[in-house]
């Protein structure tokens, strides 16, 4: 894995409506900028062997770092990725959809449900929007949220970032009904 840069940011909300948020809502994002490992390869029909040599190093890397950086017990979470603009979106979809990846975040926050994702095909300086849903009970309603991530000299044509959010909550303030059977 040719890593470029970790990125780490964490975001607390205090106020939210002009009420205090109490315990503090916290949410981090750990992003890593590597080397797209299928650039300037042409068409690559077999993308396992570049999972094998990145997928689980990269998880393994990424995982503990959000849930330290987050300092809290981990309620929510998601993952992203960005391949830069001579990649392909399956490129990104190789690297972070696969147990390889994502079971290291669902241990390291001992969670059980499927990890929202998404990704896309972008130039640097991109936003993308990681979706977060809670660890255990992808139905809670109060912790589908989502927090906006960016490297502003990242993806380069030949790279992909791969990025990792926790949250300690779910939305600040929120106060949907739960989902029922009869709601439509």
């Amino acid at each position: 894995m040719r890593l470029r840069k970790i990125i780490t940011t964490v975001e607390e909300t205090l106020v939210e409506g002009g009420e205090a948020v109490s315990p503090v809502h916290r949410v981090a994002i750990v992003i890593a900028v590597i080397g797209n490992p299928w650039s300037g390869k042409g068409y690559v029909d077999d993308l396992g062997p570049g999972i094998d040599a990145v997928a689980s190093a990269l998880g393994a890397l990424l995982a503990p770092r959000v849930v330290a950086a987050l300092g809290a017990p981990v309620e929510a979470y998601g993952k992203a990725a960005i391949v830069g603009l001579d990649g392909e979106i399956e490129h990104a979809s190789a690297l972070i959809h696969t147990l390889k990846f994502g079971n290291h975040f669902r241990e390291a926050a001992s969670a059980t449900t499927l990890l929202p994702a998404v990704e896309k095909r972008a130039g640097a300086g991109a936003t993308f929007d990681i979706p977060l849903k809670h660890i255990t009970d992808a139905t809670v309603r109060s912790h589908h949220q989502s927090v906006e991530a960016r490297v502003a000299d990242g993806p380069r044509a030949d790279e992909i970032l791969v990025g990792l959010a926790a949250a300690s909550s779910g939305r600040p303030k929120q106060r949907l009904r739960a989902f029922s059977a009869t709601e439509r």
